[in-house]
C-alpha cells in the first residue's frame, strides 16, 4: 500500500527541463578539426543552443580548434562574426599553438580575442579528465 502511494506522488510531480531543474554547472569543450564552414557554424549554433537551454551562466563551454580546423579563428573567417558573439557571451575560444606553427600563422592573423593552448588534442584530453563533457558536431 505504501508503495502505491509512492507511485502515485511520483507520478503526480511536474517534469521539469534541464533549464528548470537545481543549478548544476556543466562543462563543455567542443572540438573543431575540419576545414568546413558549415561544421564552424553548425558547431556555433550548437553553442548558442547549449547556453539558451542551459543558460549561459550555467555552462561553460570551451571551442578548442587544431589542424584544418583552426581556420576558423583566422581574422578573416567567414565565421569571424559569429566568432566575436561566442567570445561575448563567455564561451572560451581557443587556438593550437602547434597548428598555427605548422602552418605559419602568427597570432597577427588570428582573431582578436581568442586565446591559445600549446596542443589542442592535449587540452581536449585534459578538460575529458578533469570531467568535462565532450562535443564533436
Amino acid at each position: 500500500m505504501r508503495r502505491s502511494f509512492l507511485v502515485a506522488l511520483v507520478a503526480a510531480m511536474p517534469l521539469l527541463s534541464i533549464a528548470q531543474q537545481a543549478p548544476v554547472l556543466t562543462r563543455v569543450v567542443v572540438q573543431v578539426s575540419e576545414a568546413d564552414p558549415a561544421r564552424w557554424n553548425l558547431v556555433l549554433n550548437n553553442v548558442a543552443n547549449l547556453q539558451d537551454e542551459l543558460g549561459a551562466d550555467k555552462v561553460t563551454i570551451e571551442i578548442v580548434a587544431y589542424g584544418p580546423g583552426i581556420g576558423m579563428l583566422k581574422f578573416d573567417a567567414a565565421t569571424n562574426s559569429r566568432v566575436s558573439d561566442a567570445l561575448k557571451s563567455g564561451v572560451a575560444v581557443r587556438a593550437c599553438e602547434n597548428t598555427m606553427r605548422n602552418q605559419k600563422l602568427a597570432r597577427a592573423d588570428m582573431h582578436p580575442g581568442i586565446s591559445y593552448v600549446p596542443a589542442g588534442v592535449v587540452q581536449i584530453i585534459r578538460r575529458q579528465q578533469e570531467g568535462w563533457s565532450y562535443l564533436r558536431p
